[in-house]
């Protein structure tokens, strides 16, 4: 033991200050404090030596920047040059147009959570809860969605001028040009609201409010096109949308072959510079209706009219649709949700240079501003869609499954469905808790990259997810279409969000850990830019500062990643109550270990990395369910821990840590260096994996919280139209649940005397009266079972047609020309 102890001192001192992360001068100063203690205690002296001139060679040449920098730095800049990935303009932009947030504590392998809770509570300003109370409610009273997607294939013309009157398109539009100057939350509760009565309505809400001019204008407007055309954007006299995709350049928006070229041209009678425009775009929400046209192209300056660039690159420009040589009205038709999408075609349109948007000055910053705006537009609608699809699926699905039965019992107390119930709740509490943290992130200022991937990715997938095992509970209900279905919509309509604002599949396997990776890694980022300095002692001085900082940072994430995981995770600093503390600590374990699985990555395949997109997208996985579970906690703790609501953060938090390890074990087992990954699944699940899927007991409990009246219900509902009015047959059957709970003793009292007495088969209505004879029910049950019975008539029941009602007016019109013909 004299001759092992002063190694093994060595090494605990390390790993002590490898996880507390001490500095260097710290550590050499506790690992020779170590070493004389251990010859005080009866060491061997040699060992002692040999322990001490280890710890020298290790300080030594890291402490002294004479030896340190020509010796170790220098070799390093050299290949660490060599394997740095090449990065395009368009992805220096891409990098450089985001901000880090919360995020970047979960790169860091020891996340601050005082980061978290420091940031403020999402709560509305009152005027933003007023428009929610009024305007909104009113135009949800307003939409029938079966006139909309089957009758009319638009909203009614009474919905378009009352969100036009509203200023519905001026959300977020600064009041002193007439629009509300909503926050980027009220924003999200506007459309989360809309999306549960319809898709149709949330989407066209959504876009002016999204990326499109006004977001552009406000962000990078002259004071001329601020004054004109945002006062017009806001009450509704111009409808806008933005072309960026076409057939040639979807995803790859950095590729697209529009163009324009500058010239001289007729613009209101007077001849002005400007640019000649030849464009082809498709899948562009509100074109057939737009009157605005915020336009994405290529531009050139061949004949030097502007300057001396003839590549000016990519721009953006606000075209009126009564410009000659534009051709638009006709539209998509995606997956019967008939919002007003269609393509924008357009042959040498001349517009000035003033059409800019932010003039002559921002030709050829188009990407940059597209994909800062992008970063917020991409945090609201498309969560807040799936946000209010999934929230209202919860608590109505929860409410049929109570009222609908099967061989006498509820059809939600069976187990299959009771698994269904719980994912859908559980998916539920963590798409809202994703989408709100996304837009609140926005309303403090942030230009959230990577949350708004996250979020537009994460709570479009569970949201159809959810609609699947919505549609299962349902049955017949949720597949027979008509005015009576909630559900059916919803479910055609989920895979238009998962292609639209980048498709899903790109969106996991390239952007979230490619853009995480580097954006927030605490080092990565540096590095990079101190490799690139022209100085070469200024570039060599600044990576040897950021180089070993990462070497420590590497160090104690390994560290920290085998402690958590030989202790499972039971030890450690961490906020939290009782009940919420084990889940912090299991955080803080997964930050280590993606942190450590990153920089392995990335620096053994170095430019490669953004080849391997399956490995980028396991790793991708590991960070959103860290953000996600994040938001959840976030949420649990800003609402005043409710412990009613633990079942859902439960379920939800193990489903995101069972997600997690499956990620983290996917990845290691493909790795594309297998040594190393063996090695990492040691450091990283020193016992092997632990987490497993949420339990069929807590599954039971978010069954019945939904399948109850229960305060934790009437928080997940939060924010949906639940009004029990005609249009609204998922708000009338949620309305029933607190009656149909009262009335089930009554029932079950009245159907075991009907089964015990021997009274032959007689309808409903004599069966109440024979029950009332005989003592059974009282008069007043007799009127609570007939009121039972209207109500699950109402939930259970379905449309049906006329063959000529399904049949398209186009066919009918000319089904009767031929007719009258012949």
């Amino acid at each position: 033991m004299s001759i092992a102890l002063p190694f093994l001192a060595l090494l605990v001192v390390g790993a002590i200050a490898a996880y507390h992360r001490l500095r260097l001068p710290v550590w050499a100063a506790v690992t020779l404090t170590a070493l004389i203690a251990c010859l005080l205690l009866g060491a061997n002296v040699t060992a002692t030596i040999v322990a001490t001139l280890i710890a020298a060679l290790i300080a030594v040449p890291l402490l002294v920047p004479q030896i340190r920098l020509p010796f170790i730095t220098k070799p390093l800049l050299g290949f660490y040059t060599k394997i740095l990935p090449p990065l395009s303009e368009t992805e220096r932009v891409a990098l450089e147009a985001g901000t880090v947030g919360w995020e970047g504590q979960l790169f860091s392998g020891k996340p601050d959570w005082d980061v978290l809770f420091d940031q403020p509570k999402p709560e509305l300003r009152p005027d933003e809860q007023a428009f929610l109370d009024g305007p909104v409610e009113e135009v949800c009273r307003m939409t029938n969605d079966w006139e909309i997607t089957h009758v009319n294939a638009d909203l009614t013309p009474e919905i378009w001028d009352y969100i036009k009157k509203n200023r519905f398109f001026g959300m977020i539009v600064p009041k002193e040009y007439g629009g509300l100057g909503f926050t980027a939350l009220a924003n999200h509760k506007v459309i989360q609201k809309l999306a549960t009565v319809s898709t149709v309505l949330s989407s066209t809400v959504g876009v002016p409010n999204s990326l499109g001019p006004a977001e552009l204008l406000l962000h990078y407007g002259t004071r001329e096109q601020k004054d004109y055309y945002l006062p017009r954007l806001a009450d509704g006299r111009e409808v806008p949308c933005f072309g960026l995709t076409g057939p040639w350049a979807g995803s790859d928006a950095t590729s697209i072959p529009d163009f324009g070229i500058v010239t001289m041209g007729e613009w209101n009678g007077a001849r002005v510079v400007g640019v000649k425009l030849t464009f082809d775009k498709r899948y562009i929400t509100l074109a057939p209706v737009a009157t605005l046209i915020g336009l994405a192209f290529r531009m050139y300056d061949p004949d030097g009219l502007i300057g001396d660039k003839r590549d000016i690159g990519i721009t953006l420009a606000l075209v009126p649709r009564e410009t000659p040589g534009i051709d638009i009205g006709r539209r998509h038709f995606p997956l019967n949700s008939p919002f007003q999408n269609g393509p924008i075609h357009g042959h040498e349109v001349f517009i000035p240079l003033s059409q800019l948007i932010g003039g002559e000055a921002f030709a050829g910053k188009g990407w940059q501003m597209l994909v800062e705006c992008l970063s917020i537009g991409r945090s609201i609608t498309l969560p807040s869609t799936a946000s209010g699809g999934a929230k209202i699926g919860a608590v109505v699905t929860g409410a049929y499954a109570r009222i609908r039965k099967q061989f006498g019992l509820s059809v939600g107390r069976f187990e299959g469905v009771e698994e269904a119930l719980a994912r859908i709740g559980g998916k539920a509490y963590a798409i809202s808790a994703l989408s709100e943290a996304a837009a609140a992130a926005v309303t403090r200022g942030e230009l959230p990259a990577v949350p708004s991937t996250i979020a537009k990715y994460h709570c479009t997938e569970m949201a159809r997810e959810v609609a699947t095992d919505v549609m299962d509970i349902h049955g017949g209900k949720g597949i027979i279409l008509g005015p009576k279905n909630y559900a059916g919509r919803n479910w055609q309509a989920l895979p238009i969000m998962i292609t639209v604002e980048g498709a899903n599949i790109m969106t996991r396997s390239l952007m979230i850990f490619g853009q995480g990776a580097i954006l927030c890694h605490p080092w990565v980022l540096k590095e990079m830019k101190a490799a690139s300095l022209p100085d070469p002692e200024e570039r060599l001085v600044e990576f040897d500062r950021n180089l070993f900082g990462h070497v420590g940072f590497a160090f104690s994430n390994a560290v920290r990643s085998w402690w958590y995981g030989f202790t499972g995770a039971r030890f450690g600093k961490a906020p939290g109550d009782a009940y919420t503390r084990r889940y912090f600590r299991k955080l803080n374990r997964y930050s280590a270990a993606l942190a450590l699985a990153a920089d392995t990555s990335m620096l053994l395949l170095g430019g490669k990395l953004k080849f391997k997109e399956s490995l980028s997208g396991r790793l991708g996985d590991v960070l959103s369910q860290l953000y996600i579970a994040s938001a959840m906690l976030k949420r649990y703790e800003d609402q005043g821990r409710p412990v009613s609501d633990q079942p859902l953060l439960a379920w939800a938090f193990h489903d995101s840590v069972n997600k997690i390890e499956t990620a983290f074990s996917t990845a290691l087992r493909n790795f594309p260096v297998r040594p190393v990954g063996y090695l990492l699944w040691a450091l990283i699940f020193p016992w092997g994996r632990r987490a497993q899927a949420p339990s069929d007991r807590l599954g039971h409990k978010i069954a019945s919280l939904l399948m109850s009246p229960n305060e934790a219900r009437d928080r997940l509902a939060a924010g949906t139209f639940l009004t029990p009015c005609a249009n609204n047959p998922a708000g009338r059957i949620n309305s029933y649940l607190p009656k149909v709970v009262m009335a089930e003793p009554v029932e079950r009292k009245f159907l075991k005397a009907l089964k015990n007495s021997d009274i032959e088969a007689l309808d409903f209505t004599s069966q109440l009266d024979e029950g009332v004879r005989e003592g059974w029910i009282t008069a007043d049950e007799r009127k609570q079972l007939e009121e039972l019975r209207e109500m699950t008539i109402d939930a259970i029941s379905v449309d049906d047609f006329d063959t000529e009602e399904l049949r398209s007016a186009g066919y009918r019109r000319e089904s009767y020309e031929s007719r009258a013909a012949a």
